[in-house]
């Protein structure tokens, strides 16, 4: 699959995010019939031998829905790999993404060729997160098909640089399929996103507060709630900096305007370790500072035709000023 016949295949340019705990299958599913991209982290299945099955179910159930609506169709779903050395599953997450044929896949935490030329054997698209123009450069060279633009603002791990900086400085040498992430959670962000250059935007946090999401009822409110007032960027509790509700890492016993700083070296997604990080931060709710935009608790449907209203409403404007 190239990138333009991707593009034809969505309603939206719009990538749904890959998000740790919340994304599951009927999340994905709702995200493709809705007409974006869902995706999911192959960590989400556990224990591993759960991650065939959900495939299979995401390829069944959109397969059947595509019989049912053939002149609406869903998008391709994606699958995200931590390729980072200490996830001891990519090699069977990665064995399985071959043998469903994933159509797009999403890497983070390392740049490795391998994994890139797995997915290309069934003409699969790699796009790999980054949050500067020097780990962009490194993916390229590696083989991956396409960027995450990771900028500053964005839920969970993020970069600190503005979409603005970073979007110029890749595409002084770069002209393949770019993703931008970092605060976007309307449609005005969506046509943002694609006026600095990229090709989808990449959105996350507001999908955490659809009906469809596996959040807790008081994570999806939070979301509702709160504004970027209310976010802090923090390496706490990864290693990797990334954007946290501060209401939820006091109620987690830390003082959200002192937290300790943490050691990247010691950052661990092994079978045994990684996940024990789920029970230990479950409520440490990440989200990204666009949550703003984001008012109620809506259906995946509901939230994409929203999403779509407003993208229009912009083009319209835009043209209007024209």
């Amino acid at each position: 699959m190239n990138i333009s016949d991707l593009k034809k295949q969505l309603k939206l340019p719009l990538i749904a995010a890959p998000l740790f705990i919340i994304s599951n299958p009927n999340l994905v599913i709702e995200q493709c019939k809705a007409g974006v991209i869902g995706s999911f982290p192959a960590l989400n299945a556990r224990p591993k031998e759960l991650l065939d099955d959900w495939l299979y179910e995401i390829k069944d159930s959109l397969d059947s829905y595509n019989k049912s609506n053939p002149d609406k169709l869903a998008a391709p779903f994606a699958i995200n790999h931590i390729v980072h050395k200490t996830n001891d599953r990519i090699e069977h997450d990665l064995e399985l993404t071959v043998k469903h044929k994933v159509p797009v896949v999403i890497t983070s935490l390392g740049a490795r060729p391998e994994v890139y030329d797995a997915v290309h054997s069934y003409g699969g698209i790699v796009l790999h997160d980054i949050i500067n123009n020097f780990f962009a450069k490194k993916a390229i060279e590696k083989g991956a098909d396409g960027l995450v633009a990771v900028a500053a603002g964005a839920g969970g791990h993020a970069g600190s640089l503005s979409p603005f900086a970073l979007m110029q400085e890749i595409r002084e040498w770069f002209k393949g399929p770019i993703a931008l992430s970092g605060s976007i959670s309307s449609g005005h962000g969506v046509l943002s996103s694609l006026a600095v250059g990229a090709d989808f935007a990449y959105i996350g946090s507001a999908f955490i507060a659809t009906k469809e999401a596996n959040a807790s009822e008081g994570y999806k409110e939070a979301i509702t709630k709160y504004s970027s007032d209310e976010i802090v960027y923090t390496d706490l509790v990864t290693g990797v900096k990334g954007n946290y509700l501060k209401p939820s890492l006091a109620a987690a016993g830390f003082d959200p305007e002192n937290l300790p700083k943490s050691d990247p070296s010691k950052m661990d997604f092994s079978s045994k370790d990684g996940m024990d990080k789920k029970k230990a931060w479950k409520d440490i709710w990440g989200c990204g500072q666009g949550i703003g935009a984001v008012k109620d608790v809506l259906t995946c449907d509901e939230l994409v035709s929203k999403i779509l209203s407003e993208y229009i409403e912009a083009k319209n404007r835009l043209s209007s000023l024209s």
